[in-house]
């Protein structure tokens, strides 16, 4: 299961530099400007042999006169109540004041690991001015610059080591199937209708379910554990916080299992935050199939299904090759369709390829289409096989593969859809010298 951890601190620290260097991305947007970070972000990151969720929240402030105050303070508490480790940033460039001060205090409550991190610190005037931090009641911190990477090594071995431990237990398990979604989709009715009990609470309120919830499913020749996510408190807060709060319990849900039924309600729009959340599935590489729920309240026309099929994919791409089933958890039409099609895409997740059979089949296409020469020098492909992991991954060996661009990537990855069926997994492909 992966962790989180969560970088907090007042407005203009360096949060944002900060967490694009953790994630090696210019997600977040970085000016110098207080207050500029309002939507929150999340990255993945990886160090030592482990890898985390970073969330960038905005930042902290009492007393201000900015109308986002109490929606980013109450999502830089739901930040903190949701993460395994804290990053608290200040800056010695600006010094301690009296809102350091009391974002410790609030920290120290939390009873959650503190990182107390030093930001701006690029020269050693800077250094000694880092002492007086001391008084935020932390015994040590960590000075860096997140603008050109000074001190981010450290800082990340300590992240690391404060992380939970991973279990070194491997045992057999059920293969985990978790419905996502943004609020209200049908989710907990979608298990409900499935179970044939009202197994989980439903209402007409966004985010009724507030726990992660795990039932066992052992009928019509299926056995998995079917996990409705933890999407939202029920509180009265603004649509902004609701958003947060259902993304970061999905990251933890989605970690637990091994497909992720991706539920999206049929007279909304497949919007940014379903979108999002697909994106999260994907890149924590689980197979990934899109129910199309309250199917029963669209009208019916002969192309209606073709319509939704093609806006999915234009909003999926380059990752198209995704089942899409379209349901409805009041009549339960296709609802055992859907779970037949996610045990598919676990049954191609699990799947391994005889790497002579892998070789007979691909390099012929690769000699028919090699890749492209750089600068008068050609890449020859002499080997391939499937790597020993959780999900398809792929290692080519060839004379040059610094050369080898992501477009023939892709080239590769639809000629192994072709022929193997991979349908709703992630595949990831690398290149190695030889």
């Amino acid at each position: 299961m992966s962790s989180i951890v969560a970088i907090v601190g007042r407005p203009n620290v360096g949060k944002s530099t900060l967490f694009n260097r953790l994630v090696q991305k210019r997600d977040a947007i970085v000016d110098p400007t207080s207050g500029v970070t309002r939507d929150r972000h999340y990255g993945f990151s990886f160090w030592n042999g482990r890898d985390f969720t970073v969330i960038d929240t905005g930042g902290y402030m009492l007393g201000g006169e900015d109308n986002f105050e109490k929606e980013i303070n109450d999502q830089v508490m739901i930040a903190v109540e949701e993460c395994d480790v804290i990053i608290f940033t200040v800056d010695v460039e600006s010094g301690l004041n009296t809102m350091d001060n009391e974002i410790a205090k609030m920290l120290h409550k939390s009873g959650k690991p503190i990182v107390l991190t030093i930001n701006k610190v690029d020269n050693n005037k800077r250094q000694a001015d880092t002492n007086e931090f001391f008084e935020l009641g932390f015994n040590k911190y960590y000075s860096i610059s997140a603008i050109n990477g000074a001190g981010t090594g450290e800082l990340l071995d300590e992240v690391v080591k404060l992380l939970p431990k991973k279990s070194d237990i491997k045992e057999e398990k059920l293969p985990g199937i978790a419905v996502i979604g943004r609020p209200n989709a049908g989710k907990s009715s979608f298990i409900n209708a499935l179970l044939g009990i009202d197994r989980n609470v439903v209402t007409e309120i966004a985010g009724t379910t507030r726990d992660s919830i795990n039932t066992r499913f052992n009928s019509f020749g299926f056995d998995f554990n079917l996990i409705d996510t933890a999407g939202i408190r029920r509180k009265s807060k603004i649509d902004n916080d609701i958003e947060f709060y259902s993304v970061v319990r999905s990251i933890r849900t989605i970690e637990n299992s091994d497909v992720c039924l991706i539920i999206f309600d049929a007279t909304r729009s497949f919007d940014s935050q379903v979108k999002n959340i697909f994106w999260l599935a994907v890149r924590n590489n689980k197979g990934v199939v899109i129910l199309v729920n309250k199917w029963d309240l669209v009208e019916k026309k002969n192309d209606n299904i073709k319509l939704m099929e093609k806006t999915i994919q234009e909003e999926i791409k380059p990752f198209v090759d995704v089942p899409i089933v379209f349901i409805s958890s009041l009549t339960k039409q296709r609802i055992f369709k859907a779970i037949e099609v996610g045990m598919d895409v676990y049954k191609n997740k699990k799947q391994k390829i005889i790497t002579r059979k892998l070789n007979d089949q691909i390099l012929p296409i690769i000699q028919k289409n090699p890749p492209p020469s750089i600068k008068g020098k050609y890449v020859k492909i002499k080997f391939c096989t499937q790597l020993p992991s959780s999900y398809p991954q792929f290692a080519f060996f060839c004379n040059l593969p610094q050369y080898i661009k992501d477009p023939y990537k892709r080239f590769l990855e639809n000629k192994i859809r072709e022929i193997y069926n991979f349908c709703g997994v992630p595949i990831s492909i690398y290149f190695r010298k030889k």
